[in-house]
């Protein structure tokens, strides 16, 4: 079957530009609500924490109907951003991130399994490119936040405006020829193996993101505060990652044959090495460039894992699973590099890191040659 691909693009940007723009749009929530930092921390917890039941339960329901789950779920998303902009009080900033963070983990989920049936479907390989637009959108969403903020634009305003993104880019999904009539559920005999799947590949998937996470929510603090970087320099460093994990992506789609274990040598050795090497920089130059290392190594993985994960479950719930485990990482990773800061300073708390790329050197040491011929399988 011939699929287009452009509205599973179109939806992942448009979720990309909202998580962008979020980000700029955080100073001027916590002076709207006149919140603390240490208020506005807690209500961002809210995020992770409503994901992750939304994803296992949206999970089982939106097999065999992707395209009609994705849909709701982008439109729901939505609604929820729109409502966050009329929080007046932090418990309330709380509990509008707990649906934002629900509505986004059931969208994570239903994206990642529209495209795997995608890729079923239309024997293409579109993890690489579907997940590429989310860090685009991010890149180009915060300056661009950031310039409508210094233009006297209202919060309100502007997550009014995503809201709109972000539907329209839901109504694209009427073009995507699937999600017509139920999967059938496999038997139980199948249970444990897909347990045991979802396990190595959700780990190995959360072992990526404890990275990804700790760079964008660390690294300018890190050259700002570490490295006496001026608060522009230090700003470029999430840009530095993502551009260079778009890279990365690119690349992968674009050299078929390369193997998971290429990939995960790849990224233990680059991701693992980058992460340490930019903690342990001295200056912002050095860390800058291999921030961008370990975002070139590791991005091409987090769509290849899901690419894997789909490609021998027609249910979708191998790829459901893996999704849900690996957003553990979105809750450790702050948690984590807050204790091993409290012990060793951040420098050293982000070179701590590195041990995450160790799981991915397993793999590649116990995989064997003939492991997955290409992406593609």
């Amino acid at each position: 079957m011939k699929i287009n691909a452009a509205p599973l693009i179109a939806v992942c940007a448009a979720w990309g530009v909202f998580w962008g723009s979020w980000s700029a749009l955080l100073p001027a929530v916590k002076e709207q609500l006149g919140v603390s930092t240490a208020e506005l921390g807690l209500a961002l917890i809210g995020t992770p924490v409503g994901a992750i039941p939304v994803m296992a339960l949206v999970g089982r329901l939106a097999s065999g109907r992707e395209r009609s789950a994705l849909l709701t779920s982008t439109v729901v998303f939505a609604l929820s951003i729109v409502a966050v902009g009329q929080v007046a009080s932090a418990p309330q900033l709380a509990v509008a991130l707990l649906v934002v963070g629900a509505t986004s983990g059931a969208l994570d989920v239903t994206l990642n399994m529209a495209t795997g049936r995608a890729e079923r479907e239309s024997g293409r390989r579109l993890f690489q490119p579907v997940h590429a637009a989310f860090p685009v959108a991010v890149i180009a969403a915060a300056p661009a936040t950031g310039l409508a903020r210094e233009q006297g634009v209202e919060t309100q305003a502007i997550l009014l405006v995503i809201g709109v993104v972000v539907v329209v880019a839901a109504a694209s999904l009427t073009l995507l020829p699937m999600g017509r009539g139920l999967t059938p559920v496999p038997g139980d005999g199948a249970r444990p193996r897909r347990w045991t799947a979802a396990l190595l590949l959700g780990g190995l998937l959360a072992a990526v993101l404890t990275i990804e996470n700790a760079v964008e929510q660390w690294s300018v603090l890190l050259l700002e505060d570490h490295q006496g970087a001026s608060v522009l320099l230090a700003s470029a460093a999430p840009a530095a990652y993502m551009a260079a994990l778009t890279a990365g992506r690119l690349i992968a789609q674009a050299l078929p044959r390369l193997t998971p274990r290429t990939l995960y040598l790849v990224g233990g050795v680059g991701g693992g090495g980058g992460i340490v090497l930019a903690g342990l920089a001295g200056s912002p130059g050095p860390s800058l460039a291999w921030f961008a290392l370990a975002g070139l190594t590791l991005g091409p993985l987090v769509p290849a894992l899901l690419s894997r994960a789909a490609a021998g479950d027609p249910t979708g719930a191998l790829v459901s699973s893996v999704s849900t485990i690996s957003y553990a990482a979105f809750v450790a990773s702050p948690l984590l590099v807050a204790a091993l800061a409290a012990w060793l300073g951040l420098p050293g708390a982000l070179a701590c890191l590195g041990l995450f790329a160790l799981p991915l050197l397993a793999m590649a040491a116990l995989s064997r040659p003939e492991y997955g011929r290409s992406l593609r399988r």
